[in-house]
């Protein structure tokens, strides 16, 4: 068996340490405690001073230690020890009335060394030690018990530090689309009614709406990109790219009152990126070589010329299913969502329409709530979300994390928060929640060197549960 681990430093008598302190039972004293935990088992020793212990030659004292919890619930009682005058002595030695406790005769020692083994429990590390003292004479019992020790195991508080954020002066934001307009080969006309249309200039229409008929938006710019594919010779590509952009925008003014030179145009005569994007996901056979002329220098005519030539069966297959999409028209919308100035407004957009809140109206929400319950914290999970890469928010979000103990979550949202000093703060608290102390003290110090507040208290606590396991914890 391994030797027991002393648990004492941890007791308390009478806000003293163990070690320096005594406490007295009647005319008995309890000079030093020690407790250990090893194998399941609790290990209790106890240096009773007997010197001023005074008994008449029939009168003894019984001493039973007891462990328990503070509220009494739970314990687990050692067995006594007797310590009789002579003729008391003899009474029980001839009555073998003491069910397996030890007999001392008093005036023979001064100091007595109890010790005892227990089970152990989940409880001992928050737990009241204490002995019930017994005396007896002439059949007259007299009972009292008192309190000696108290066991505190140190635990980590964790100490949240939330970022208040930055309030943004304009809320900038941008919607992107793609569309699919089909217009005649190799000319620049467009048809509403022609082939998909319809239904892709609705798309249009419908995308600019949604944002022109928010009474909180305001539209502040539209942007049209135009693609052709690599098919044909790149002049004529060129051509077409621009002529079709340059309609649809034309067709969007027609419907819209929007100021000169309001929506702004650019376009991209042949759309390689996108056929390089299809070929890195695809599974045909050549694709390694195909995509090797595709990244090559040769200017885009030859490329298209050399994939046609050296792989027609794929070429073809490209023609039919890939080219058609790579002529499609990207869109943007740039808008800005007003500023919410009541506590009201802010609520209210969070229940119906969180993606126009900024990140100090997000903060401010939360303060209006109190601090981790529900619905605080699910306000900063709202704000994550719609600002997945602010290290404000993944920062605050991750203190919500940890304190419902989903500390999984947490790391991820940490991992976004680069080496901010409160971010390094935080990954010590996620350290010390998980228990693994260590890490926990490395971050602390970091915190600490960077100036944290909450640190170096911090750090203290997880000194403390270190100190604590590795004198008292098997």
């Amino acid at each position: 068996m391994r030797t027991p681990k002393i648990l004492a430093a941890v007791a308390v008598v009478a806000g003293l340490g163990i070690a320096e302190a005594s406490a007295s039972t009647g005319s008995v004293t309890v000079k030093s405690l020690d407790i250990a935990r090893n194998d399941h088992r609790l290990y209790l020793t106890i240096d009773f001073d007997l010197s001023q212990l005074k008994l008449r030659s029939d009168e003894d004292i019984t001493l039973t230690p007891v462990v328990m919890t503070p509220d009494s619930s739970e314990s687990i009682v050692f067995e006594s020890v007797v310590i009789a005058g002579r003729t008391a002595r003899y009474r029980h030695e001839r009555h073998n009335d003491l069910g397996g406790a030890r007999l001392y005769e008093a005036g023979k020692l001064d100091n007595l060394r109890y010790t005892a083994t227990g089970d152990d429990a989940t409880w001992l590390d928050d737990a009241v030690v204490k002995v019930r003292q017994t005396e007896g004479c002439c059949l007259k019992i007299k009972d009292r018990i008192e309190e000696i020790a108290r066991l505190k195991r140190p635990r980590y508080t964790p100490m949240y530090n939330y970022i208040t954020p930055v309030g943004d002066s304009v809320k900038t934001r941008d919607l992107e689309r793609r569309a699919y307009i089909n217009f005649p080969v190799n000319r620049t006309e467009m048809y509403p009614e022609y082939m998909t249309n319809p239904q892709e200039l609705s798309k249009i229409i419908h995308t600019i709406d949604s944002v022109r008929n928010d009474p909180d938006i305001t539209i502040t710019s539209i942007f049209i990109k135009g693609y052709a594919s690599p098919e044909g010779p790149w002049n004529n590509n060129v051509r077409l790219a621009r002529g079709r952009t340059a309609t649809l925008k034309e067709y969007v003014e027609t419907l819209y009152r929007f100021p000169h030179d309001f929506i702004k145009t650019s376009y991209e005569p042949e759309d390689w990126e996108g056929l390089r994007d299809y070929l890195e996901h695809s599974s045909l056979a050549n694709r390694d070589a195909l995509l090797a002329i595709v990244n090559s220098d040769l200017e885009p005519d030859a490329k298209d010329h050399k994939l046609r030539r050296d792989f027609p069966t794929d070429y073809k297959l490209i023609l039919t299913t890939v080219y058609p999409w790579l002529r499609h028209s990207d869109y943007r919308i740039e808008y800005v969502i007003r500023s919410f100035t009541t506590l009201d407004e802010i609520l209210h957009a969070l229940r119906t329409a969180p993606q126009k809140l900024s990140l100090s109206e997000f903060y401010r929400a939360a303060q209006s709530m109190p601090v981790g319950s529900p619905e605080y914290n699910e306000v900063f999970e709202i704000a994550v979300r719609m600002y997945p890469d602010d290290v404000a928010a993944n920062l605050n979000a991750a203190n919500t994390a940890m304190r419902r103990g989903d500390y999984e979550a947490a790391a991820v949202y940490l991992d976004r928060c680069g080496d901010e000093p409160t971010a390094v703060y935080a990954r010590g608290i996620l350290a010390a929640l998980q228990e693994k102390y260590e890490e926990a003290e490395e971050w602390f110090g970091r915190a600490a060197r960077l100036k944290v507040a909450d640190a170096p208290t911090a750090l203290s606590q997880i000194k403390a549960i270190k100190e604590y396991n590795e004198q008292y914890i098997r």
